[in-house]
């Protein structure tokens, strides 16, 4: 993919320290203590390693579970998670790069909505999608054509079709923005193009 799409790379990394960035944000000003983070990146090859490495220590507790985004319940109902998380407390809810995996915009939106609907009161959801949105026709035209013939995995949706999963919610400044731009450390020494196709958000359940 790095030979074929040199910007891939500077995603991921973009969208890698978005998340750093807001993790510190809720730990830090919001007090979030407790986070569940769905869609860690860890193949399932490595499931028996991830259980290893993820534990808890005198600063707090680890757990890990294998589950399918599409299916909340399972999620928000396995031992790993209900042992672990307290949810009459805020949860930082973290959904990095994972929606734009489910293809059916009604299945996402209800994927989102049951996983909030199950925190209380002071939660947080970290979000980051992919999209188009910055790409030139040509680029959008070359996806499409792409994604209908199956040769890509990724659901890009617009900000627009992003926003809905935030109904009800208050997002944290600066909004909707490409993950690059989401607080940046170092505003001034930032490079990167204009189209790292990815959106980040921090939104606030009231």
């Amino acid at each position: 993919m790095r030979e074929s799409s040199p910007e891939v790379v500077e995603g991921v990394r973009g969208n890698r320290a978005f998340l750093a960035r807001a993790v510190r944000h809720l730990a830090g000003e919001r007090g979030i203590r407790q986070f569940l983070d769905i869609g860690t990146g860890l193949p399932a090859a490595v499931l028996v390693h991830a259980r290893a490495l993820m534990q808890g220590d005198p600063r707090g507790r680890t757990s890990y579970l294998e589950a399918d985004l599409r299916d909340p319940a399972s999620i928000l109902g396995h031992p790993a998670l209900t042992e672990t998380l307290d949810l009459s407390r805020p949860v930082g809810l973290l959904l990095v790069a994972i929606l734009h995996f489910l293809h059916d915009d009604e299945q996402a939106a209800a994927v989102v909505a049951e996983l909030l609907a199950a925190l209380p009161a002071g939660s947080h959801l970290v979000l980051s999608h992919g999209t188009m949105d910055f790409s030139s026709p040509p680029g959008i035209a070359a996806y499409e054509k792409m994604y209908a013939a199956g040769g890509t995995d990724v659901r890009a949706r617009t900000k627009t079709q992003i926003a809905a999963y935030l109904a009800g919610l208050e997002i944290v400044e600066p909004g909707i923005v490409p993950v690059s731009d989401w607080r940046p450390e170092d505003p001034a020494a930032r490079q990167v193009t204009d189209d790292l196709g990815i959106y980040g958000m921090v939104a606030r359940k009231p």
